[in-house]
C-alpha cells in the first residue's frame, strides 16, 4: 500500500467564504475528508493541499500531514484541481517519495466514508482498473430535458416520445458527485492524459452522500444528514 490521499483545501472560497474550515456540527468541513481518508487505512500519506497556513494548522490538527503549501499559481481562481495534484506529486518527488495510486478527496464532500473509499479501490481491484471516479444516478431522468424557444414555450415536448412515459422505464443516467478520484499516480502526471478514456469505471453512491457543498444551503443540508448519522 504506497497510496495518496490528496485534499485539495485553497483558501479564498467565493460561494460560501471560509468553506473548507467552517466548522460542521463542531467540527471544521475538512475533518470529514480527513477523517475517512485515514479510517479507510487505504494510504500511506493522507496529506491537504492548501494555500494558507491557517488552513495547514486545522488541517494537521485533524491528522492530515501538510509538509508544504502550495505555490502562489496553484493558489489562484484559474488553477486547477489535477494541475495542484501534478504539482503535490511532484514535491514529493524532491524529497524521494512516490506513490502508486492518487486518490483526490475533496472536502465539500463530507457525507463519502471510510466505507466509501474503500469500496471504490475494491471497484480498482475488481476491474483491473487505471481509474475509478465516484458517480450518483441524476435526480430527474435526462430525457425529460428540454429547452424553451425563443418565446419560451415548450414546444420542444410536443415531439419528444418521453414526455409521457414512466421514471421506472426510461434508461438510468449518472454523473460525477466530486467525491472520490482514484487513478495511477504515474498517469496523471502526463497532462494530457485522459482517465475517462483509459479504463476507467464509476463507483456508485447514493444522493445523500453526494452532496457537495457549494453555497449555504449545501451546507445546511449536509448538516441535517450528519446529525442523523451522529
Amino acid at each position: 500500500m504506497n497510496n495518496i490521499a490528496i485534499i485539495p483545501a485553497r483558501s479564498g472560497s467565493k460561494g460560501l467564504k471560509d468553506k473548507n474550515i467552517l466548522e460542521l456540527n463542531g467540527k471544521p468541513l475538512m475533518y470529514y475528508t480527513i477523517k475517512a481518508a485515514l479510517e479507510s487505512e487505504c494510504f500511506s500519506e493522507v496529506m491537504v493541499s492548501t494555500d494558507s497556513e491557517k488552513y495547514a494548522e486545522i488541517a494537521r490538527a485533524c491528522g492530515a500531514n501538510v509538509p508544504f503549501l502550495r505555490s502562489e499559481k496553484m493558489a489562484s481562481d484559474n488553477a486547477g484541481s489535477w494541475d495542484t495534484v501534478r504539482e503535490v506529486l511532484q514535491n514529493y518527488k524532491k524529497v524521494g517519495k512516490e506513490f502508486d495510486k492518487i486518490a483526490l478527496l475533496q472536502p465539500t464532500s463530507p457525507l463519502r466514508d471510510a466505507y466509501d473509499i474503500l469500496g471504490a479501490f475494491k471497484k480498482l481491484d475488481d476491474k483491473q482498473a487505471n481509474a475509478v471516479i465516484s458517480i450518483v444516478e441524476v435526480d430527474h431522468p435526462v430525457q425529460w430535458c428540454f429547452k424553451l424557444d425563443e418565446n419560451g414555450s415548450m414546444n420542444e415536448l410536443a415531439s419528444s416520445s418521453y414526455n409521457y412515459m414512466r421514471r421506472q422505464d426510461l434508461e438510468k443516467h449518472y454523473r460525477e458527485n466530486g467525491a472520490i478520484y482514484i487513478v495511477d499516480a504515474c498517469r496523471i502526471l502526463d497532462t494530457s492524459y485522459n482517465f475517462y478514456a483509459d479504463n476507467c469505471f464509476g463507483y456508485i453512491m447514493p444522493s445523500e452522500k453526494s452532496i457537495d457543498i457549494d453555497k449555504r444551503m449545501d451546507f445546511e443540508i449536509a448538516k441535517v444528514y450528519l446529525e442523523k448519522l451522529l
